[in-house]
C-alpha cells in the first residue's frame, strides 16, 4: 500500500514539475506579428523576458509562461521597432525652438511669420527653417529687402527645408564677414547688381553658424528628448543620425546612461580632419542603444537649391553643373583613413556626378575589405549605366518621400535624366538590400508617409494617379524590410534588431490598421498605439 502511495504521489510530483511555466516580463498574444526574418512569418504571440525575445509563435504563449503582463494585441499588427536609416534626429529637435517656415507660400507669408515671433520673443536672434521657394508662386530665390526693413538690428537667420541654403539679413551678412567677394568652395554667396542677396548655399552657411550662440546644456538636452518624444510617437526605436560631432554625441551617451534617453541611436560622425584623429584614438562606442562607428561626409548639395553635382548642366540652369562640397582630393583621403580606422563612410550624394565618382572612389578603397557595408545617402540621380555597380560592399541609403516632394520640379532641373532618379528597385535589384529613411525635419517624420510613397509612388494626395515612376515602387514586403531589418543591417545591427526572432531586443510596434493589408490609401493615416524598446513601454496613444 505505501508502496502505491509513493509512486501516485511520484507521479503527482513529476506531472506538476512538467506543467510548471516558465518566467516571461511581458506576453503578447492574439497579434498579427509581421516578423521581418527570412522567411517572412507571421506569428501570434512573443514572449519576453529582460528586454529580450524569449519565443516567437503562432499560437498563444499565455499558458506556457508565467508573466505579470499580458498584452492583447485583439488581432492588431505588430511591426518590429521601426528604423529611420537617415534623419536628423538632434536637429528635430532644435527645430522645436525655432520658428516654422514649412507650407509657407510666398516670403511675405514668411515676414508676417516672423513678425508674430518677434513680438512674442523679442530676441537679438531669430532663427526660422522650413522655406522652399519651389512651393512660392514666383518660383525664385528671394532676396533680403524685406529682412533688412523689418529686422535691421536683429541677426535673422532662415534655413531651407533641405538644409542646404539660407537666407540672412544684412546685420549676419555683416557680422559672418560675408560680402560680394567671398569665395568658399563648396558652396556660393548669390549676388544680384554685384551685391549679396543674402541667399548662401552649402559652404558659405557655416560662416554664419559661427556668429550664432551656441546652444546651453540644457537646451540641447530638452532637443533630444523632444526628438524623442516625436519619435516614439511615430513607432521609430532606432534613428541614424546623418552628422553629429563628439560633444553631442556625448551628451547623448550620458543621457542614455542615466536611462534619461531609451531611443537607439546611429550616430554618424560629421566628417573633418580633426574629428578622424580624435576617433582615431578613441575607437568605435558600442552599448545596447548608441552605436559609433561611421562618418558622414557631404558629396555635394541639394537638387531642390541646384547645389547637387550633374554631368550635364541642369535643364533650367544651363550654365550650372553644381557642386562637389567636399574636394575629390580630400574625399580620397577620408575614404582611405575611414577605411584603415575600420570605420563606415556614409556620403551624401544626389547628383548623378557625386554618385559617379563615390562608387568608383568606395570600389578602389574596398577592393579588399571583406563586409564594409559603406552607404551612399540618398543616392538620388544615378547614370542609367552604372546602377550595376552597387553591390553587397556598396549599399544605397534612400528616402522614398523624396520622390513625391521632388516630383514636381525635378523634371525641369533633370530632364531625361529623371530615369535614374529615385529608382528604388532599381538599385535594390543591384545592392539585395536597401535602407528607407525620411531625411526629417526636411520631409515630416512620420515612416507611414515614407510606406506609403515607397509602394504607391504618390503625394498625400494621390498624385499622380498612376504613380511615379511606378516601375521602380517596392513592395510592401520590400518596404518593410527597407524600415526594419535592412536598416539594421545597414548598422551592422542585424544580430541584435531589425526582426523580431527569438533572442533579439524586444523592439516593436502596435498599429491601429494593418498597413500590410489595408487598402494603400489608408496607409498615411496609421496611428501608432504602443511602441516598446526593450520590452519596455515607451509610448502609448491615449486618444485612441
Amino acid at each position: 500500500m505505501r508502496k502505491n502511495i509513493f509512486y501516485i504521489l511520484l507521479a503527482i510530483l513529476m506531472n506538476n514539475l512538467g506543467c510548471t511555466k516558465k518566467n516571461a516580463d511581458l506576453v503578447v498574444i492574439n497579434a498579427k506579428i509581421y516578423t521581418a526574418d527570412d522567411n517572412n512569418f507571421i506569428a501570434k504571440s512573443i514572449a519576453i523576458n529582460k528586454g529580450k525575445i524569449l519565443e516567437v509563435s503562432d499560437k498563444n504563449l499565455n499558458d506556457i509562461y508565467q508573466t505579470n503582463e499580458i498584452l492583447d494585441a485583439k488581432d492588431k499588427a505588430i511591426l518590429p521597432g521601426l528604423i529611420d536609416s537617415h534623419c536628423h534626429f538632434y536637429n528635430l529637435g532644435l527645430d522645436q525652438q525655432v520658428v516654422d517656415l514649412r507650407g509657407t507660400n510666398s516670403f511675405e507669408e514668411i515676414i508676417d511669420k516672423l513678425k508674430i515671433h518677434d513680438l512674442k520673443n523679442d530676441s537679438e536672434v531669430i532663427l526660422g527653417r522650413g522655406w522652399d521657394q519651389n512651393d512660392w508662386e514666383i518660383k525664385k530665390f528671394p532676396i533680403n529687402t524685406l529682412l533688412n526693413k523689418n529686422f535691421r538690428n536683429k541677426l535673422v537667420v532662415l534655413e531651407r527645408i533641405d538644409g542646404h541654403a539660407y537666407i540672412v539679413n544684412d546685420n549676419a551678412l555683416n557680422l559672418a564677414g560675408i560680402d560680394e567677394n567671398t569665395l568658399v568652395k563648396g558652396g556660393l554667396v548669390l549676388l544680384k547688381d554685384n551685391k549679396p542677396t543674402g541667399v548662401l548655399i552649402d559652404a558659405p552657411m557655416s560662416m554664419v553658424d559661427q556668429i550664432l550662440p551656441d546652444k546651453t546644456i540644457n537646451e540641447k538636452v530638452r532637443a533630444l528628448k523632444k526628438a524623442e518624444e516625436i519619435s516614439f510617437s511615430y513607432g521609430l526605436t532606432t534613428v541614424d543620425d546623418a552628422g553629429l560631432n563628439s560633444g553631442i554625441i556625448n551628451i547623448i551617451d550620458s543621457l542614455h546612461k542615466i536611462d534619461e534617453l531609451k531611443i537607439k541611436i546611429y550616430a554618424m560622425v560629421s566628417v573633418s580632419k580633426n574629428n578622424i584623429q580624435e576617433f582615431k584614438k578613441s575607437g568605435k562606442i558600442k552599448t545596447p542603444r548608441l552605436n559609433v562607428r561611421s562618418f558622414k561626409v557631404y558629396g555635394d548639395g541639394a537638387l531642390g537649391s541646384r547645389g547637387a553635382a550633374l554631368k550635364k548642366p541642369y535643364c533650367d540652369d544651363p550654365h550650372n553643373y553644381g557642386f562637389l562640397r567636399t574636394d575629390l582630393s580630400d574625399l580620397k583621403y577620408y575614404a582611405n583613413e575611414i577605411a584603415a580606422m575600420g570605420f563606415q563612410m556614409n556620403t551624401h550624394a544626389i547628383g548623378d556626378s557625386t554618385v559617379s565618382v563615390l562608387l568608383k572612389e568606395y570600389q578602389k578603397v574596398l577592393n579588399d575589405i571583406k563586409d564594409p557595408r559603406w552607404r551612399i545617402e540618398h543616392s538620388q540621380v544615378v547614370d542609367l549605366d552604372e546602377f550595376d555597380l552597387y553591390n553587397d560592399k556598396i549599399l544605397p541609403s534612400v528616402q522614398p518621400t523624396h520622390a513625391t516632394s521632388d516630383m514636381y520640379w525635378a523634371y525641369d532641373r533633370l530632364g531625361k535624366r529623371i530615369e535614374g532618379a529615385y529608382a528604388f528597385k532599381d538599385l535594390l535589384s543591384s545592392s539585395k538590400r536597401i535602407a528607407l529613411g525620411t531625411d526629417f525635419p526636411v520631409e515630416k517624420v512620420n515612416p507611414f508617409h515614407t510606406f506609403y510613397s515607397s509602394i504607391e509612388r504618390k503625394d498625400l494626395n494621390g498624385y499622380p494617379k498612376n504613380g511615379f515612376q511606378i516601375e521602380n515602387a517596392l513592395t510592401r514586403e520590400e518596404t518593410l524590410k527597407g524600415m526594419t531589418i535592412w536598416g539594421a543591417y545597414f548598422n551592422f545591427e542585424e544580430k541584435e534588431k531589425g526582426s523580431i526572432e527569438k533572442g533579439k531586443y524586444a523592439d516593436f510596434v502596435l498599429i491601429d490598421q494593418n498597413i500590410m493589408e489595408i487598402n494603400p490609401d489608408k496607409i498615411p493615416h496609421t496611428k501608432v498605439l504602443k511602441t516598446y524598446v526593450n520590452g519596455e513601454l515607451v509610448y502609448q496613444n491615449n486618444a485612441l
